[in-house]
C-alpha cells in the first residue's frame, strides 16, 4: 500500500487535472450533441473538418439543403436529462463565416421557442430565445459580433433566472432574467445549425456543442477560470482525511475478522429444511396453491395435486365450460351471435346478452322494430359533425362532409382560405378575406399604415412621429430627452444641456452655448476658429467626412463645429454597390427569402413584421430581431393582447409587470404582513385570489373556482 503523503499527492494531481482538463463530469449530465447526431461526409450540408483542436470532431455547415436535427429517441433522451432542469451550462466552440446570421441549436415545440441560441452577424448580436414559466416568450439580445470568421468559444450558462455568457473565457454578460420553462413535452424537437428545414441556416464550422446539467459547466470549456490547485493547507487537510480512512479501514477489516468466525461455527447448526417455488421460500409442511395445483413442502420437495373440481348442472341456455383464470369449468351462455342462433336482419349488428341476444342498428341506420333497421339521412336531420362551412352529402349508412369553395380542411373542420396569404400577421377569417392586426391594411395586410404621414398622430413640437412597421411612436428630437413621465404625444421631451453634460462636439477653441434644443460652438471674440469637431474623442476636422468603425453603412461629417451622420445613400445604377448596406440593389434569385409560412417569397432589402418580431432578407438569409419597443421607466406596465409593446398604467392592478421594490408590504384584511409579490386566498372565501403590488392589494375572484364548488 502507497504511504498516505504519496496517496494524497496522487489525488493532489487528480485533483488539479480535473480542474484543468474537465475529468469526472458524470455522462448523466451531460449531453454531446454532435455524438448524438453521428455526422459524417454523406450527410447532406456537412462534412468534417480540422477544428480548434485535435480532440473532438468538428464540422463545417453549408448550404441550405440540409435537415441537422436528432432523431426523436434520442433528443427524447437527451430531454430526459434537462427536462425541468433550472441549471444548465450550454457550451459551443464555433467559426461563424463573415456576416452570416444563423441559429446555432434550437429547441422547439411546434411554434415554441424553449431554447435557442441565435448569432445574427447583420446587427452583431447574439440572441437567446426562450419560453418563460408564465408561458410568454422572450429573447435576450447580447451585443457581440461572432460572425467574423474567427474561432470563439462560447458558453452560456442558466442558473434559475440568472445568467452569464462567457466568449473567449471573459465574461461578457451577467444578468438577472425570466426563468426559462423547461418542461418539454413529447414531441419537442431539437435541431443544430438551422431553426428548422427551411430558416436560420448557420454557416461555418462547429465543435463541442454540448449541455451539462450544472450552472458552473463554463469551467469545463475555461479550466484557468476555476479555482486553483490545492493550497498547502488543503494538501495536508487530505493527508489527515486519508489516515482517518485507512483507521477506519482497519477497523472494519477486524470486524470483518470476527464475523467470518462467526460464520464458521453456523455450519455446526441444524438447519431446517425448507423449499424454495418462484423465489418464495416455505417451511417444512407448508402448503400453498399454485395456479390450479395444492403443492405441499415434504422433506425439503415440492409435492404437487392438481385441484379437484365440484360436479354440477347447468341451466337451459348455458353449457359447461373453462373460462380464462379459472381452474375449474363453469356455466357459460350460449352466444347465439357467433352461432347464427339469432334473428337480427340486414343492417344490424348482433350483441350477445346474458341468455339472450339483441339487435342494434348500424352507423348511419335507424330502427324498424327488434330485428330491423333502415337507412338514416343525417344531413336532413341535422345529426352530423360538418362545419358550419362544410357540405353535408348523404351515404349508404352515414354521410361526408366537403368544405365550402373558399375554405380547406377535412370537412369536419374548414379553416377559411386566402390565396395569397395574409402577412404581418393577419389572420384569415373568410375566402381571401384577411382580419388585419394593428397598424397595417390591405387585401393580403401588406401595407403598414403610416399613421405618421396619415395624419393619425399630433406629436408635441419637441417630438417626432416615428413610424415603424405595425405601429409609432413620439420620440423626442434631437436636443431633447424624456424626463421619465413618458408621455404618449411626446409632452414630456426637455431640453438637453449639451454644455453642462458633455454631449456636444465642440473643439477646444470654441465655447459651447446651449440652446432649446440644441447648441451653439461659438468663436471667443477677436479669435478665428478652425470649425473642428470632436467625435469619439478624436479631432475631425471642418468638412472632413468619415465612415463609422462599428458601422460600415453610415457616414459622418463635421460641419462648422457640427457633426452630422446619415445612413449610405445607396445608388443601385453603381456595379460597386456594398450590397450588405443596399440590399435592395441585390437582384440575384439566390438573395430572395421565404416567409416562416413557406408561401411568400421576398426580395433582398424588404423587411415584414412576424410575432413581434422585424425581420428583413439580406442576400438569402432572413433576419429577425425583436421590435424595438419605446423605453419605458413606470413602475407600473401591461401588454395588451395582440400588441408587441407594453404600455405604462398608473393601477397596479391592471399591470402584469412590475418593478418589485421590496420595501413595501401590504397588510391584508387580517392584519398579516405580507411582502410585494406573495399571494394569498382571501379570509372567508375560497374563490378569491389576493396579491401585494409594492404596497397595494389585488384581488380577483377565479370564476373556474366558482364552478367547482
Amino acid at each position: 500500500m502507497e504511504s498516505p503523503p504519496v496517496f494524497a499527492s496522487t489525488l493532489c494531481l487528480l485533483f488539479c487535472l480535473s480542474s484543468v482538463f474537465g475529468i469526472g463530469v458524470d455522462p448523466s449530465m451531460q449531453i454531446d450533441v454532435l455524438s448524438e447526431l453521428q455526422l459524417g461526409d454523406s450527410v447532406a450540408g456537412v462534412r468534417q473538418v480540422p477544428g480548434l483542436h485535435n480532440g473532438s470532431k468538428a464540422f463545417f455547415f453549408q448550404g441550405t439543403a440540409r435537415n441537422i436535427k436528432v432523431s426523436p429517441e434520442k433528443a427524447e433522451l437527451s430531454f430526459q436529462k434537462l427536462r425541468n432542469k433550472h441549471e444548465f451550462t450550454m457550451l459551443v466552440s464555433l467559426k461563424q463565416t463573415l456576416l452570416n446570421s444563423g441559429v446555432i441549436f434550437s429547441i422547439h415545440h411546434l411554434d415554441h421557442r424553449y431554447l435557442e441560441l441565435e448569432s445574427s452577424g447583420h446587427r452583431n448580436e447574439i440572441r437567446l430565445h426562450y419560453r418563460s414559466e408564465n408561458h410568454r416568450s422572450h429573447t435576450e439580445i447580447f451585443p457581440y459580433s461572432l460572425a467574423d470568421d474567427k474561432w470563439h468559444r462560447l458558453s452560456l450558462a442558466i442558473s434559475a433566472s440568472h445568467l452569464i455568457l462567457h466568449v473567449n473565457c471573459n465574461k461578457i454578460y451577467e444578468r438577472v432574467v425570466e426563468k426559462p420553462y423547461m418542461d418539454l413535452p413529447v414531441g419537442t424537437t431539437f435541431w443544430l445549425g438551422q431553426r428548422n428545414s427551411a430558416h436560420g441556416f448557420f454557416k461555418g464550422i462547429m465543435q463541442d456543442v454540448q449541455f451539462l446539467i450544472m450552472p458552473q459547466g463554463f469551467i469545463s470549456q475555461c479550466p484557468d477560470l476555476n479555482r486553483t490547485c490545492p493550497t498547502c493547507n488543503d494538501f495536508h487537510g487530505l493527508v489527515q482525511k486519508i489516515m482517518e480512512l485507512q483507521d477506519i479501514l482497519a477497523k472494519t477489516s477486524a470486524k470483518l475478522s470476527q464475523a467470518e468466525q462467526r460464520m464458521n461455527k453456523l455450519d455446526q447448526c441444524y438447519c431446517e429444511r425448507t423449499c424454495t417455488m418462484k423465489g418464495i421460500s416455505y417451511r417444512e409442511f407448508e402448503s400453498w396453491t399454485d395456479g390450479c395445483k395444492n403443492c405441499t413442502c415434504m422433506n425439503g420437495s415440492i409435492q404437487c395435486e392438481r385441484l379437484i373440481c365440484p360436479i354440477f348442472d347447468c341451466l337451459p341456455n348455458s353449457a359447461p365450460g373453462y373460462v380464462d383464470g379459472k381452474c375449474c369449468k363453469e356455466c357459460q351462455y350460449i352466444d347465439e351471435c357467433a352461432e347464427g342462433r339469432h334473428y337480427c336482419q340486414e343492417n344490424t349488428m348482433c350483441i350477445n346478452t346474458p341468455g339472450s341476444f339483441m339487435c342494434v342498428c348500424k352507423t348511419g341506420y335507424i330502427r324498424i322494430d327488434d330485428y330491423s333497421c333502415t337507412e338514416h339521412d343525417e344531413c336532413l336531420t341535422n345529426k352530423q359533425d360538418c362545419d358550419e362551412n362544410a357540405l353535408c352529402f348523404n351515404t349508404v349508412g352515414g354521410h361526408n362532409c366537403i368544405c365550402k369553395p373558399g375554405y380547406t380542411g377535412n370537412g369536419t373542420i374548414c379553416k377559411a382560405f386566402c390565396k395569397d396569404s395574409c402577412r404581418n400577421g393577419g389572420i384569415c377569417i373568410a375566402s381571401n378575406v384577411c382580419a388585419c392586426p394593428q397598424g397595417f391594411t390591405g387585401s393580403s395586410c401588406e401595407s403598414d399604415i403610416d399613421e405618421c404621414s396619415d395624419g393619425f398622430v399630433h406629436c408635441d413640437s419637441r417630438a417626432t412621429c416615428i413610424n415603424l412597421s405595425g405601429w409609432y411612436h413620439c420620440e423626442c428630437r434631437d436636443g431633447y430627452h424624456d424626463n421619465g413621465m413618458f408621455s404618449s404625444s411626446g409632452e414630456s421631451c426637455e431640453d438637453i444641456d449639451e454644455c453642462g453634460t458633455g454631449r456636444h462636439s465642440c473643439a477646444n477653441d470654441t465655447i459651447c452655448f446651449n440652446l432649446d434644443g440644441g447648441y451653439d460652438c461659438r468663436c471667443p471674440h477677436g479669435k478665428n476658429c478652425t470649425g473642428d469637431c470632436i467625435h469619439e474623442g478624436k479631432i475631425k476636422h471642418n468638412g472632413q467626412i468619415w465612415m463609422l468603425e462599428n458601422d460600415r453603412c453610415s457616414v459622418c461629417s463635421c460641419q462648422t463645429g457640427y457633426v452630422m451622420c446619415r445612413r449610405m445613400v445607396c445608388d443601385c445604377e453603381n456595379p460597386t454597390a456594398d450590397l450588405f448596406c443596399c440590399p435592395e440593389c441585390d437582384p440575384r434569385l439566390s438573395s430572395q427569402c421565404l416567409h416562416q409560412n413557406g408561401e411568400i417569397v421576398y426580395n433582398s432589402g424588404d423587411t415584414w413584421v412576424q410575432n413581434c418580431q422585424q425581420c428583413r432578407c439580406l442576400q438569402g438569409e432572413v433576419d429577425c430581431w425583436p421590435l424595438s419597443c419605446p423605453e419605458m421607466d413606470c413602475e407600473f406596465s401591461i401588454l395588451p393582447e395582440n400588441e408587441c409593446c407594453p404600455h405604462c398604467v398608473i393601477d397596479p392592478c391592471q399591470a402584469d409587470t412590475i418593478k418589485n421594490d421590496i420595501t413595501k408590504i401590504c397588510l391584508d384584511e387580517t392584519n398579516v404582513v405580507r411582502f410585494t409579490g406573495s399571494s394569498w386566498i382571501k379570509h372567508g372565501t375560497e374563490c378569491t385570489l389576493c396579491q401585494c403590488k409594492n404596497g397595494h392589494i389585488c384581488c380577483s375572484v377565479d370564476p373556474q373556482c366558482l364552478q367547482e364548488l
